[in-house]
């Protein structure tokens, strides 16, 4: 198994800032936004734009949630080992909000397809989005393409995204593996 590096830390901040900048042009003051960041991996993405809007471009009362979609997945109870839930967290309403989901891979969509569901639990929303860093484009089993991307990915033959996280792993990098 051997890795390269495809985005280094510094690379990854200037993608958040211009994806920071991006949500802002769309939604300007975001009081009819709403950021919902998908579990697991989506929250420390949809964290740190959260803390980006609103310490260096002054957006105020952000309104950030994560989603668990554990038990809307179409491969839920399909796998040899039983999926561990994670805890959702959204304590404002979505009705008739601007939700923008925020995921750290775009791969097959199905993950996309669980949170278009799961999200009808908590109202409906006048209009979803979605942002994410690393878009993988020729993997697409379902037709869902993100608003706002960050890097387009195109892994092929087995090779998979790897995204590690400071608050997480230790350290921001992005990986392509081959296995």
């Amino acid at each position: 198994m051997s890795q390269k590096v495809l985005l280094s830390s510094k690379e990854i901040n200037i993608i958040l800032h211009r994806l920071a900048c991006q949500l802002l042009e769309n939604h300007l003051d975001f009081k009819n936004t709403v950021l919902i960041g998908i579990q697991p991996r989506g929250i420390f993405l949809a964290s740190r734009l959260a803390k980006i809007l609103g310490e260096e471009y002054g957006v105020k009362d952000i309104n950030l949630g994560f989603l668990d979609i554990t038990f809307y997945r179409d491969d839920f109870r399909r796998g040899e080992k039983p999926l561990e839930a994670n805890k959702t967290k959204i304590d404002f309403l979505v009705e008739d909000k601007k939700v923008v989901f925020i995921d750290d891979v775009l791969y097959t969509g199905r993950s996309i397809r669980a949170a278009l569901t799961a999200i009808q639990s908590f109202g409906r929303p006048m209009e979803i989005e979605l942002l994410t860093l690393i878009d993988r484009r020729f993997s697409r089993h379902l037709p869902i393409q993100p608003n706002y991307r960050g890097r387009q990915v195109d892994a092929i033959n087995g090779e998979k995204v790897k995204v590690m996280w400071e608050e997480n792993d230790g350290e921001d990098v992005i990986y392509l593996v081959k296995t």
